[in-house]
């Protein structure tokens, strides 16, 4: 088979909750549902990369575990049997957790994340470690020390990132669910760029206990699915109050999947037009932005454009706060207490030789512009006003809430790009989260949607922007945008 251009890219004939149905019910064997993913990623994953690591062996185990408790008479959850792919910074006990980069190397955690404990109560399998931009730092998984991810609709370009491997197995049916991390957006722009359904909940929402930091104030799990409801079961599982994250919400989370049917009926959406006709936002995805305010109106929601001006800051205030956290979090690869070592005369030089060989060059130039922007002279001038930038974001979106429900935009500026494209140009490359980064800024909701396709017939995602904990009538909002898209 050859991998250029290649569209690995398929429609799931099952969805999620029809898995766990048949399982649950003992119409259909969890073991059987596993070895009909491992055979598609043992096929196809070679030309994808999706992963890196395959769970074979322990998802075998884990499924028998479920027949076995199924026969007994047992519940087993509502992720029964249905494989999940984890992206490679979500602590798994006892299995590698590398984030993509070399500095971990060896490294296996002693503990499981709360989400990944959250999926074995529910039933759920974890299949495999996704691959992603080195410790989540980029927009195209081609910063992975273990090389790129290619998208299934296109093998020879991005699948997006940092959460690539995550939205690539869904998107190529390794898996029906994925989780990822997003930090400025690096779940919502990879589904849009793979055609799936990516959310980022509010912060706090889902426990951060066991995800490795790359910008603590920022970063959020959530889900992937080929489609909204899946999306919004998985996203149902994994969220809740954790005390082993101190900035976890103590409320419930709302229930999302009873509500997907309500419509949109009477609903005020604003149409964002910094987001939505910015600089650098292909025609096409324009085009299918308004398509589907047009899509929403005409099910019964009231439509209008609205502004929120700061978002146009959003992209330099991120670039300042994300690398000065990112500064301060690495810091403990040092070679001293996990991960990749290489041994030096000295301390100090020890640890310049580790940083030096397990780092990659994004993450190194992350790590400087933040240990710069929090330096003596310099954190008022520009950590300080970035946080100031963050705050007038915030209010900005407060007040375009009172007036509406939810908000639209691009997910992303453009469709899939070739691989290497944007890799030499930093900049170019930074510009791919302009849409997403505010929701990240602000700690509120937003979704990413298929709707159509743009330039080279490939995926283009539709964003629905929330409150913060606004996830029920944002999932209701992108129900109707699926229904729509057809």
């Amino acid at each position: 088979m050859s991998a250029a251009g290649e569209n690995l890219a398929i429609t799931p004939s099952l969805t999620a909750a029809e898995i766990a149905a048949g399982v649950r019910s003992g119409e259909r064997q969890a073991v059987e549902v596993v070895e009909e993913y491992l055979e598609r990623i043992d096929r196809l994953d070679e030309h994808v990369h999706a992963f890196n690591l395959v769970l074979a062996d322990e998802a075998r185990s884990a499924a028998l575990a479920i027949d076995r408790r199924v026969a007994a008479g047992e519940d087993t959850g509502p992720l029964s049997g249905v494989l999940v792919a984890l992206k490679d910074n979500l602590c798994t006990r006892g299995v590698p957790t590398t984030c993509s980069s070399k500095v971990l190397e060896g490294w296996r955690p002693p503990y499981d994340a709360t989400v990944v404990q959250k999926l074995a109560d529910a039933g759920a399998i974890v299949v495999g470690k996704t691959n992603l931009d080195e410790f989540a730092m980029g927009s195209s998984t081609e910063n992975s020390a273990f090389g790129p991810t290619h998208n299934p609709h296109y093998l020879a370009r991005v699948a997006g990132g940092s959460s690539g491997g995550s939205a690539a197995a869904v998107a190529a049916g390794f898996a029906p669910l994925a989780l990822g991390s997003d930090t400025g957006g690096s779940i919502r722009q990879p589904a849009a760029l793979c055609g799936v359904v990516g959310a980022k909940p509010t912060y706090g929402a889902v426990s951060r206990y066991g995800l490795v930091a790359f910008a603590s104030s920022l970063d959020q799990i959530g889900p992937f699915a080929a489609n909204v409801a899946d999306a919004a079961l998985l996203l149902e599982t994994v969220a809740g109050h954790d005390p082993c994250d101190a900035t976890s919400i103590p409320e419930d989370f709302p229930s999302l999947s009873s509500s997907l049917d309500r419509g949109v009926e009477g609903l005020r959406i604003g149409l964002v037009s910094e987001l939505t006709e910015a600089e650098g936002i292909e025609v096409e995805v324009s085009d299918r932005v308004r398509e589907a305010a047009a899509a929403l109106e005409k099910a019964g929601a009231v439509v209008d454009e609205v502004s929120v001006p700061s978002t146009m800051y959003g992209l330099s205030a991120y670039y300042l706060i994300a690398p000065a956290e990112a500064s301060s979090n690495l810091a403990r690869y040092d070679g001293v207490r996990y991960g990749l070592r290489v041994d030096a005369d000295t301390t100090g030089d020890m640890y310049d030789r580790t940083r030096t060989a397990g780092l990659g060059a994004e993450v190194k130039r992350r790590i400087m512009l933040g240990t710069y922007a929090l330096s003596a002279g310099y954190y008022d001038a520009f950590y300080g006003k970035a946080q100031r930038v963050r705050t007038l974001i915030l209010r900005d979106f407060e007040a375009a809430y009172q007036n509406f429900d939810v908000l639209l935009s691009p997910t992303s500026p453009c469709v899939a790009f070739p691989i290497g494209a944007k890799s030499a140009d930093p900049l170019t490359m930074y510009l791919n989260d302009v849409c997403t980064i505010p929701s990240n800024l602000a700690g509120h909701p937003a979704i990413s949607v298929p709707f159509g396709t743009g330039a080279a017939d490939l995926p283009v995602g539709v964003q629905v922007l929330a409150p913060a904990l606004g996830e029920e009538v944002m999932f209701r909002v992108a129900a109707a945008l699926e229904a729509a898209a057809g």
